[in-house]
């Protein structure tokens, strides 16, 4: 892999720099900030109860998405019987 050299406003370098966590590099800086990032940098983020509710509702939309489609094909064996 190789590098490119590039310019950059002081102030932007001092967003960027204010971004950098320590042991990171200014590239790691990049990557993560534009959208680069596993998922588990995001562990945590959430207060428990928030992400068990958020899970509870996708459950929730997908069951109701699954009953869905079951009435539908359903109607559509009906129909054709």
């Amino acid at each position: 892999m190789g590098t490119k050299t590039i310019s950059l406003a002081d102030d932007a370098y001092e967003k960027l720099k204010r971004h950098k966590r320590e042991g990171e590099s200014f590239s790691d800086v990049v990557r993560r900030l534009a959208g680069d990032v596993p998922l588990s940098e995001y562990y945590g983020a959430l207060e428990q109860d928030t992400a068990d509710e958020l899970e509870q509702i996708v459950e929730d939309r997908r069951e109701e998405r699954a009953n869905s489609h079951r009435r539908r094909v359903d109607d559509l064996r009906d129909a054709l019987e």
